[in-house]
């Protein structure tokens, strides 16, 4: 009883197996003109590891007497809810004869199981030609000249005319540059002589003169002191030249030391005695004199201070606004020739439009 049970549930089972099992066979048109493809696609429903195979025609194979294969191409698996996939392939057929052909089914082996699809058929027609009557039919037409159409050119035209007008003001913004000849500022490096170093230069200068030893006493005092306080002006930075003697050794009370004020006091004093009172001096009391103000020079000097400065050349209004106009004018070079450029690619691409 037990293992007539387990036949009649197996044979059940590879029923079943067999009723999911399928291969279908669809044609897109059944008519088609001579010459023309119509496309089978051949369907077959089997389990997801199953091995399908689908027939194999080689390019131009016959798969009935009168009907080409021109060639085969997979589609893509579908998968279904019951574990089973679909998959499918696509022939392209044609025929040159006008008649109503059988097409065959097509075999497909499903884990080495033949499986066929249903036949089909396939109606290839062709083109009625009256023999007959040959004088209704024209010969070939020589190439048609089509009208010409303003529409068809205004754009590239009026697109030409406005290039040729950019070409023109960019040439003559480019001789404007031209013509407008750069400013060159040139930024120097002067070196200078440092203020002890001036005010020494001029005493061995008044030393050399043997002014010391000249009865002139007051042109003696008068470049003596012109030197200190040219020396006092650079080097501490008030206008000495302006000031009385009192007044300079007033300024210099908070930044030198008494010994030192002292002896220029004395050399100011002699001086405006000199030049002012007309008082005589002897020569020992001229040469303390010099040797006072040489050494104020070397008690005061700054050693430390670069000889060289940079001079930046301060331009003119018309120089300001001509190097403006030469930035302007090369900003407005470029984006004209830019906007040339742009014009002259759109309008060679209308022209191959229209000309082909």
């Amino acid at each position: 009883m037990k293992k007539v049970l387990m036949i009649v549930l197996l044979a059940v089972a590879v029923v079943r197996a067999a009723a999911q099992v399928s291969v279908e066979a669809r044609i897109d048109s059944i008519e088609m003109f001579v010459g023309q493809q119509v496309h089978v696609t051949l369907t077959a429903v089997a389990k997801e590891n199953a091995k399908v195979e689908f027939p194999q025609f080689q390019p131009l194979q016959m798969i009935t007497p009168g009907v080409e294969v021109l060639g085969s191409q997979p589609l893509d698996d579908r998968g279904q809810d019951n574990g089973y996939v679909e998959k499918a392939m696509v022939y392209t057929l044609t025929s040159f004869d006008d008649t109503l052909y059988y097409l065959p089914p097509m075999t497909v082996k499903i884990d080495g199981k033949p499986y066929k699809s249903k036949s089909l058929a396939l109606k290839v027609l062709t083109v009625e030609v009256d023999t007959l009557h040959a004088d209704q039919f024209f010969g070939p037409k020589d190439v048609q000249d089509n009208p010409f159409q303003w529409s068809d050119w205004s754009l590239p035209f009026w697109l030409s005319v406005v290039l040729l007008v950019l070409m023109a003001l960019c040439c003559y913004l480019w001789l404007r540059l031209r013509d407008n000849k750069p400013i060159i500022a040139h930024i120097r490096i002067v070196k200078r002589l440092l203020p002890h170093q001036k005010a020494m230069k001029e005493i061995e200068q008044i030393k050399a003169d043997k002014m010391v030893a000249s009865e002139n006493s007051k042109e003696y005092y008068t470049k003596l002191t012109d030197t200190l306080r040219k020396y006092i002006e650079e080097r501490y930075g008030f206008s000495a030249m302006e000031m009385t003697s009192s007044e300079i050794i007033e300024r210099l009370t908070a930044t030198q030391d008494q010994k030192a004020l002292d002896e220029l006091r004395q050399l100011f004093t002699t001086a405006d005695l000199v030049k002012f009172a007309k008082y005589s001096t002897l020569i020992n009391e001229n040469d303390m004199n010099l040797v006072n103000a040489v050494e104020f020079i070397n008690q005061t000097k700054l050693e430390n201070v670069p000889v060289e400065e940079t001079v930046k050349p301060q331009l003119s209004e018309e120089d300001l606004r001509s190097q403006k106009e030469r930035r302007v004018l090369k900003v407005v070079i470029g984006v004209t020739a830019a906007a040339c450029a742009a014009l002259l690619g759109s309008i060679a691409y209308m022209l191959y439009q229209l000309l082909n």
